[in-house]
């Protein structure tokens, strides 16, 4: 019989990394709402909802990174941490199709591939299995949050016309692995259910 001693000791999910995800959550309202203020002008509103966009999704390392080098990863951290980035970067795009700025089938798409995936977390979970996100759901968190901090920045005012033209390969460059990463879930998902069924 192991002994209490020799049994590794839990992380609480109060911790660090957590409540910088919890955080993270919380922005995302801030954040809509100063993209809606500004309606589309490019003014001083729409560098404020562009920088908190970029310092909200940019905390996903900072939290990742801590929860590995303490030892505080949790069930609940695994969950929570692919919510807050769905809600950030799914959000800003619904804002943008509002706003005009970018085709809603895009958006719908990777809206529709994010909750789906999202929903069947919660279904694996309720299962006992908790799925971290891959390494193709990362690389794609990655091109979405640096595609959507370009087409928040209203750079084409500033640099041009030519900008607009760098937003759409960039929309379309986190469609294409959005798509693909929702394949290898698909996958996963597939493996998982003919292991239960073997």
């Amino acid at each position: 019989m192991t002994s209490p001693a020799a049994t590794p000791a839990r992380s609480s999910n109060w911790n660090l990394p957590n409540a910088i995800t919890i955080v993270r959550i919380i922005l995302a309202p801030v954040f809509f709402w100063l993209l809606f203020a500004d309606d589309g002008r490019g003014g001083v509103l729409r560098w404020v909802a562009t920088a908190l966009f970029v310092i909200a999704i940019s905390t996903d390392w900072v939290d990742g990174h801590l929860a590995r080098s303490r030892g505080q990863i949790t069930d609940l951290g695994k969950i929570l941490d692919p919510i807050a980035d769905k809600l950030l970067t799914s959000g800003a795009l619904v804002c943008l199709s509002i706003l005009g700025e970018v085709p809603w089938w895009v958006t719908g798409l990777i809206v529709l591939r994010e909750v789906g995936i999202t929903i069947w977390r919660f279904v694996e979970l309720g299962r006992g299995n908790v799925v971290p996100a891959s390494s193709g759901g990362k690389l794609k968190t990655v091109v979405q949050s640096v595609a959507i901090s370009f087409a928040l920045a209203p750079l084409p005012v500033l640099l041009g016309e030519w900008m607009a033209w760098v937003n759409a390969v960039l929309i379309a460059l986190a469609l294409l692995l959005t798509v693909w990463s929702g394949l290898l879930y698909v996958r996963d998902a597939v493996r998982l259910a003919r292991e239960r069924h073997a």
